[in-house]
């Protein structure tokens, strides 16, 4: 409701000067292209870290320090993984990663604390997790080309259920 009022007095200031509508629409639109900055993810500060032992705290004592993670590793779980990014987002455009952080706590099989590492978005790089592409058998026909191809394996016997 209060953006209600506010649109009312606007319209109203409108109504009464010419000026200062072209002056708030300038507003506006200034307003709208400043830059907006998002947070993403979670990695624990320095001090919460120092809390941390290598060698003698596991997964269970991390976990109760500074929480578990979102992500862990894949295929074989000896890795924590806290990720955050930061993001600037100005008008229509599209987001642009501005700052990342990655924390690694890589564990022993018996679960125990064997190193911690921490990187930067200057250190990563892109990479392909998944590649979801069907190739295809046929190469060099078109779509009528398939379908007028197939009329001549067709039995009569396989139409009927026979």
């Amino acid at each position: 409701m209060r953006n209600l009022g506010l649109m009312r007095s606007l319209l109203a200031a409108c109504r009464t000067s010419r000026k200062g509508c072209l002056t708030l629409a300038l507003v506006a639109t200034i307003a709208a292209c400043s830059p907006v900055f998002r947070n993403h993810g979670y990695v624990p500060s320095e001090d919460e870290l120092a809390l941390i032992e290598v060698g003698t705290d596991t997964r269970d004592t991390v976990g109760e320090k500074i929480g578990r993670p979102s992500t862990s590793g894949l295929l074989n779980d000896v890795g924590w993984f806290y990720v955050q990014s930061r993001y600037k987002l100005v008008g229509p455009r599209e987001p642009q990663e501005i700052d990342r952080q990655v924390l690694v706590i890589n564990f022993t099989e018996a679960g125990v604390v064997e190193n911690i590492g921490r990187f930067g978005l200057e250190d990563g790089r892109v990479v392909e997790i998944s590649r979801r592409v069907t190739e295809t058998n046929v190469k060099g026909l078109s779509f009528i080309q398939q379908i007028l191809g197939s009329f001549g394996r067709l039995q009569a016997g396989d139409l009927l259920g026979e």
